[in-house]
């Protein structure tokens, strides 16, 4: 491969692939294609802006196949529920801490909501990063494979110039 190109290659690779391609491509160089792009799956984008939104479909997906593998039965999304996680997404990011859990709960007990659990937590940036953490914490991780829970809802909230920046809250319910 001639210098210049080696250059590029070299200079490019780890941030445009499409160029290493390109290069090997001009040298007639097989075997090295550039990448589909289908687009970031959905649970590692990054949720670190205003108009970001957790993708509640894939949430769902993702616990509830954890679950599944723990013998426990398929979730699904409740609007009422999304709407609570947001709310409560939404407070935690105005004051810039995350929330009680039993103050969560008795809120959604007074709603209609009995028996709800709540994940409540900052900072993660992506739904993977999210699901991680509260599956690593012993607290975190028995509402998630809360045995009573059908529905859930989850939701994210940022606020730029806090400490966190990315607010979660999830909820599961009977």
């Amino acid at each position: 491969m001639p210098s210049f190109l080696r250059h590029i290659a070299a200079s490019r690779a780890m941030t445009c692939p499409a160029a290493l391609a390109g290069a090997l491509a001009l040298l007639g160089v097989a075997g090295c294609a550039e990448p589909q792009r289908q687009g970031q799956p959905a649970f590692y984008r990054d949720l670190g802006s205003a108009s970001a939104r957790v993708d509640t479909e894939q949430a769902r997906a993702m616990i509830s196949a954890y679950r599944l593998n723990a013998g426990l039965g398929a979730l699904t999304l409740d609007p009422a529920l999304v709407e609570a996680a947001q709310r409560e997404a939404t407070v935690m990011a105005g004051s810039d801490k995350p929330a009680q859990a039993d103050a969560v709960k008795a809120r959604l007990a007074r709603e209609g909501q009995a028996g709800a659990e709540a994940n409540l937590s900052a900072g993660y940036r992506r739904l993977a990063e999210a699901f991680s953490g509260w599956r690593d914490s012993p607290q975190h991780d028995r509402v998630m494979k809360d045995a009573k829970a059908k529905r859930m809802g989850i939701a994210t909230a940022y606020a730029p110039g806090s400490k966190y920046q990315v607010y979660w809250a999830l909820i599961v319910a009977p």
